[in-house]
């Protein structure tokens, strides 16, 4: 079903991000070409060789002008590439960066330069109050409306050992999702 489909998987800095591998690695595994765009977030938990062993590409960071030879990967990544855009694990940073329209660092720029034309899918992960927290869950129901399908999250133990609302879906319901989506 996602035989060579083209999945955007956007990994942030969330303790949830090594999620990240096994959702990639189950997605190469369905037949998808999966490209890795790693926040600065991201990249204090996770290394790019992780993903480029999985996925076989080279993970981007957010330096826009690092994506030799391309001159201009955000409208390549979000406008000519994509068939799916996938944010796993969705920081509570990122989430208000994307509402804000913040376009300062490569992915929000794929974010804008989309403009929902592919499908925008975005699996929250934090701690329970900051998911409850009037701001986030604003921004959340501001992307909602601008066409992003917001995931749900899961309830149960999460890494600062509280328990509740905002643990990460796992990789095989992320899997799940995308396949309606695409």
């Amino acid at each position: 079903m996602l035989k060579d489909k083209k999945i955007l998987l956007h990994v942030t800095g969330s303790i949830a991000c090594y999620k990240a591998c096994e959702l990639a690695n189950l997605l190469v595994k369905e037949g998808a070409e999966v490209q890795i765009s790693l926040s600065d977030g991201a990249l204090k938990f996770l290394q790019p060789a992780v993903f480029e062993g999985l996925t076989h590409k080279k993970a981007l960071t957010q330096n826009m002008f690092a994506c030799e030879p391309d001159c201009i990967p955000h409208i390549t990544l979000a406008q000519k590439w994509a068939d799916l855009i996938m944010i796993y694990p969705a920081s509570a940073n990122c989430i208000s960066r994307l509402a804000c329209g913040l376009s300062d660092d490569l992915f929000g720029a794929v974010f804008l330069a989309n403009n929902f034309d592919k499908p925008v899918l975005l699996a929250p992960a934090m701690n329970s109050n900051m998911f409850a927290h009037p701001a986030v869950q604003e921004n959340l129901k501001k992307l909602e409306s601008w066409g992003t399908k917001i995931l749900p999250t899961d309830e149960g133990r999460l890494a600062c050992g509280s328990v509740g609302k905002g643990k990460l879906i796992s990789p095989e319901t992320a899997v799940e999702f995308i396949k309606e989506s695409v």
